[in-house]
């Protein structure tokens, strides 16, 4: 099967902000980048997906009004940290989550390794779902896991791997 993965297009955010599931608007640029994601694709997909966030929601239904979302496609959840900034929260806390976010959940949130099972099931039941071609708009974390699934990289590794808004990468996946 082939997958296109496309990160959703630039939102708008203060630096430093803490958004994982945060709902937050697209940029004003949006016509102009979803004509350069319209251009590195061939539109005729079987299905897409799409992460529940309206960054990606927007995204999907201008590709295709038919999109289904997902929740196992929502970016990682920073719990209690959310729609906070990275020197607000507790520095310890944070310390010990980057020395292990694979293991380490933030407060109230998710661990790198809980939300890869989630992505792994979905990327499984896609794989087993008989399409021939599908588009996946959602978010860099989420892309990130599904490229480590593909090309066995660990997750430790997995910030190595960039990925730029309104981004598409194509790649297959057995069934």
């Amino acid at each position: 099967m082939e997958v296109y993965l496309i990160r959703h297009t630039t939102p708008v955010f203060e630096p430093g902000l803490i958004y994982g599931r945060k709902e937050l608007l697209l940029h004003n640029d949006f016509p102009s980048e979803l004509e350069a994601v319209r251009s590195q694709l061939d539109r005729d997909f079987d299905i897409t997906y799409s992460s529940p966030a309206f960054r990606c929601t927007e995204l999907a239904r201008a590709l295709s009004p038919a999109f289904v979302t997902d929740n196992r496609l929502q970016e990682l959840d920073f719990g209690d940290w959310e729609g906070k900034t990275w020197d607000t929260v507790d520095q310890q806390a944070l310390q010990a989550w980057m020395d292990d976010y694979v293991n380490v959940c933030t407060p109230g949130g998710e661990s790198m390794i809980q939300m890869r099972a989630r992505v792994s099931e979905f990327w499984a039941e896609l794989g087993a779902s008989g399409y021939k071609k599908a588009a996946i708009v959602t978010h860099a974390g989420v892309i990130r896991l599904i490229l480590s699934i593909v090309n066995e990289i660990a997750l430790t590794d997995i910030f190595d791997i960039k990925v730029a808004y309104g981004e598409v990468i194509r790649v297959g996946i057995s069934e």
